[in-house]
C-alpha cells in the first residue's frame, strides 16, 4: 500500500511509519522538521520511505504542496494517516484567539483539506481506501488546561464519523485512534508529578505505549479491519 502520514518525523508519527514499513508498505511522510530519527529510518528503508517538509498551518497550500508536488495523481494512495497536531494548553479564561486559530489550522482545517484530496485520489484510482485520524483522550475526559486542544480533537472525531457515512458506499473507511497520554514531545512539558497524577487515572497506572498506538493504526488500515469504519478506537490504558 501507499500511505501518506503527517507529523511523521518524531513520536507517534515516526512509530506509525516504522510499523507500516515493517509490513512492506511505501510511506510518504510530511512534517515540518526533517529529524535525525526520520533520516535513520529513511536510510533503513531506502526507496520505501519519502519525506517532504511542509508547514501544515498553511491550509490553503495543501493541494499544491502535498497533492501536486509530492503525492500526485500518479501515486495510487491507499491510506491517509492524520497524525500531525499542535497543542495549545491554558485555562479557558486566558483563551487567546490567535493561538486558537493557529492550533485549529493544524489540528482541524488542514486535516479536513488533506482528507478532501486524499479521497479524490482514491476515487480517481477506484481505491477502497482508509483514513485514520489520531485524536486524544482529552476529548473524552476532562483535564485542566486542555479545553481548547480537546475541542480541536472533538471536531476531528465528528468529521471522521460523517466522512465514514458519506464515503462508505465507495469503499472508503474513516476511523479515529484515541490514545491516552504518552511519553512524547507534546507531553514533555509536564512535570513528573503531573504525569504521575495523569497515569494514576488509568486502569494500568502507566503511560500509553506509542508502539501500541502505531500497531492499532496499522490494523485499522489493513484488510483485517475491512468492516470497521466510523469508529473511535481507544488505546488509553483504560482511562475511560
Amino acid at each position: 500500500m501507499n500511505v501518506l502520514v503527517t507529523g511523521c518525523s518524531r513520536g507517534v508519527g515516526l512509530e506509525i511509519c516504522r510499523v507500516l514499513l515493517e509490513q512492506g508498505n511505501t510511506v510518504y511522510g510530511v512534517a515540518r522538521s526533517y529529524t535525525d530519527e526520520f533520516k535513520a529510518l529513511e536510510a533503513e528503508y531506502a526507496g520505501k520511505l519519502f519525506f517532504k517538509s511542509i508547514d501544515l498551518s498553511d491550509s490553503e497550500s495543501i493541494r499544491k504542496s502535498v497533492f501536486k508536488e509530492f503525492v500526485g495523481n500518479k501515486v495510487v494512495l491507499d491510506v491517509y494517516v492524520n497524525n500531525a497536531a499542535m497543542a495549545y494548553d491554558d485555562i479557558v479564561t486566558n483563551l487567546n484567539l490567535d493561538r486558537l486559530k493557529a492550533m485549529y489550522a493544524v489540528n482541524v482545517f488542514t486535516p479536513m483539506m488533506m482528507t478532501k484530496y486524499a479521497i479524490r485520489n482514491m476515487l480517481l484510482h477506484h481505491t477502497r481506501g482508509s483514513i485514520v485520524h489520531i485524536s486524544s483522550i482529552s476529548a473524552h475526559t476532562g483535564y485542566k488546561g486542555l479545553a481548547m486542544y480537546a475541542s480541536s480533537k472533538g471536531a476531528l472525531e465528528a468529521f471522521s464519523k460523517d466522512t465514514a457515512r458519506e464515503w462508505g458506499g465507495m469503499g472508503i473507511r474513516s476511523n479515529v485512534v484515541v490514545p491516552g497520554f504518552m511519553e512524547t514531545a507534546m507531553s514533555s512539558t509536564l512535570t513528573d508529578d503531573q504525569k504521575d497524577r495523569i497515569y494514576k487515572r488509568t486502569s494500568m497506572k502507566a503511560a500509553t505505549s506509542v508502539r501500541s498506538v502505531a500497531e492499532t493504526v496499522s490494523f485499522l488500515v489493513s484488510e483485517k479491519a475491512c468492516s470497521i469504519t466510523g469508529q473511535n478506537i481507544y488505546v488509553d490504558n483504560g482511562t475511560i
